[in-house]
C-alpha cells in the first residue's frame, strides 16, 4: 500500500496517545505466567503485539479480547505454560522474540521460536550467550547467533551480567529468565535502559532491587495477576510531536502519554531543539508516569545526541532525523549503530530518504549529520518494511509544500494501526 501525502499543512485539536507496545507485550507475558486472572486495558492490538498473544495461546493460555483493546487473560503460573504443537512465530517483532526466549529459558520442555525474514537478520546472540550462561540450552542458525532458535530450558541459576551493548530487550530477557533460576539474577548497565520490565515485575509481585546501574531480581514462588492500563506510547506520539513542531503555527494535545524517564530522551531533544513542549497533568498508571503533552510549532535548531541519550531514544531517530532536516543548523547523532540491526538497517533508510527530499545527510557508521534549513521538495520514498521510516517520512512530507507519497506503508500496522487516519483527524 503507497499512501500519498498532501504537504504544507499545520496540526490543530487533540488526540488520545496510541497504547505502548513495549508495554502491551508485556502485560500479555507476565499476566500469562502469573496465578490468577490479568486485565490488561488500552492494549495495543498491533501486529507485534497479537504475535505474543498468539505464542502463549500455543502455550496453553487462556487470553480473550473483550475489546479490541482489552484482553483478559487467564494466568497458568510460573511453570504452567504447555509445550506448544508447532514452532512460535514472533513476526516482525523483536520484543516478542528476545523476551519469550528468557521465558522459555526457564521452562521444562524444548520450544523452537522464530520470525519473518527481517527477524531472522537480528542478531540474537545477545540473548543466546546470557541465557546459556543461566544453563539453558540453545541452538540457532548461525551458531546460535540468529533466529529460529530452539531452546531446551530448566534448571537455570542465577547470574551476573554486565550488557556489552545497552538494550533493554536483552536486559528483560534475562530477568524473565531470572524468575526460574535459583538464587539472584542482576544486570549491569553502562546506560540506563527502558525500565517497564522492572515496573511491570514489581506490579505483578515480583522482586526487582535497581541501584547505581544494577538491576537485581530475587525469584518469588509465584506472580499475581493483576489490572494493568497500558499508558500511551510516546515512540508513536514522537511522530506526532515532531509533526507538530515542524509546521509551524501548529499546537497539539496529546492525551495519556507515557513519560517513564527511561523514554523521554524525544522530549529532552527537541526541548533542545527549541521546540515547546508542555506537560500537564501527570499522574501514575501502574507504576509508569503518564501525563497530557502540548507541542507548539515553531522554529527549530540543531543539536548533538550522543551518550546515555541514545538508549532513551532509540526508536525515535529516524524522526529526530526529520526534525533535524528542517532545523536551522547542524544536528549530530552518534553511537547509534544498534540502528543498523532494527527492522531495516534505519541509519541508511534515513539517510537515503531525506537525501531524496533534497535533505543535506551524511551517513555516519553510528550515526548521521544532518545540515538543516536548505529548501526540501516533495518525493517518492520508500518505508524500506520498517514501520518507524513509513512514519517518520510521511512526517517530512506533512512539511514540505506539494505531494509525497510513502511506497509500501501498511507496515505502520505493527506499532501504529491507524496511523494516517489519525494524522487526516487533526490536520488542517
Amino acid at each position: 500500500m503507497d499512501v500519498t501525502i498532501e504537504g504544507k499543512r499545520r496540526l490543530k485539536g487533540e488526540i488520545l496517545a496510541p497504547p505502548d507496545k513495549s508495554i502491551s507485550h508485556r502485560s500479555v507475558m507476565l499476566g500469562a505466567v502469573a496465578d490468577g486472572v490479568t486485565q490488561v486495558e488500552r492494549f495495543l492490538p498491533a501486529d507485534d503485539c497479537l504475535r505474543t498473544v498468539d505464542c502463549f495461546k500455543k502455550m496453553g493460555v487462556d487470553i480473550r479480547f473483550e475489546a479490541p483493546d482489552k484482553v483478559v487473560i487467564n494466568g497458568r503460573g510460573l511453570r504452567g505454560l504447555k509445550k506448544p504443537d508447532g514452532t512460535l512465530y514472533a513476526g516482525n517483532s523483536g520484543t516478542t522474540i528476545r523476551l519469550l526466549s528468557g521465558i522459555l529459558a526457564g521452562q521444562s520442555f524444548e520450544a523452537t521460536i522464530t520470525g519473518d525474514e527481517s527477524i531472522m537478520k537480528r542478531p540474537m546472540g545477545r540473548v543466546v550467550e546470557p541465557l546459556t550462561m543461566m544453563g539453558a540450552v540453545i541452538e540457532g542458525a548461525g551458531g546460535g547467533r540468529y533466529a529460529p532458535l530452539t531452546i531446551r530450558g530448566g534448571c537455570l541459576k542465577g547470574i551476573r551480567y554486565e550488557l556489552p551493548v545497552a538494550s533493554a530487550q536483552v536486559k528483560s530477557a534475562i530477568l524473565l529468565a531470572g524468575l526460574y533460576a535459583e538464587g539472584e539474577t542482576t544486570v549491569i548497565e553502562k546506560h540506563k535502559t527502558r525500565d517497564h520490565t522492572e515496573i511491570m515485575l514489581a506490579h505483578f509481585g515480583g522482586r526487582i532491587l535497581a541501584a547505581d546501574g544494577e538491576v537485581r531480581l530475587i525469584p518469588v514462588d509465584k506472580l499475581s495477576g493483576e489490572r494493568v492500563a497500558v499508558p500511551g506510547d510516546i515512540s508513536s506520539a514522537a511522530f506526532l510531536m515532531v509533526a507538530a513542531a515542524v509546521t509551524e503555527g501548529s499546537e497539539l494535545l496529546i492525551r495519556d502519554v507515557g513519560i517513564n524517564p527511561t523514554r523521554t530522551g524525544i522530549i529532552d531533544v527537541l526541548r533542545e531543539m527549541g521546540c515547546n513542549i508542555e506537560i500537564y497533568d501527570e499522574r501514575i498508571w501502574n507504576g509508569e508516569k503518564v501525563a497530557d503533552v502540548i507541542v507548539k510549532g515553531e522554529g527549530l535548531r540543531g543539536t548533538t545526541i550522543k551518550g546515555e541519550m541514545i538508549p532513551r531514544l532509540i526508536d525515535e531517530i529516524p524522526v529526530i532525523a526529520v526534525a533535524a532536516a528542517f532545523a536551522e543548523g547542524e544536528t549530530v547523532i552518534r553511537e547509534a549503530a544498534e540502528l543498523r540491526v532494527k527492522e531495516s538497517d534505519r541509519i541508511k533508510a534515513i539517510a537515503v530518504n531525506l537525501r531524496k527530499f533534497g535533505a543535506d545527510v551524511m551517513e555516519l557508521e553510528d550515526g548521521l549529520m544532518i545540515r538543516g534549513g536548505g529548501s526540501l521538495k516533495p518525493a517518492d520514498v520508500e518505508s524500506f518494511g520498517d514501520h518507524r521510516i513509513a512514519m517518520a517520512m510521511a512526517v517530512a512530507a506533512l512539511a514540505i509544500p506539494g505531494s509525497s507519497r510513502i511506497k509500501d506503508a501498511e507496515c505502520v500496522k505493527i506499532s501504529f494501526p491507524g496511523f494516517f487516519e489519525t494524522l487526516e483527524k487533526i490536520l488542517c
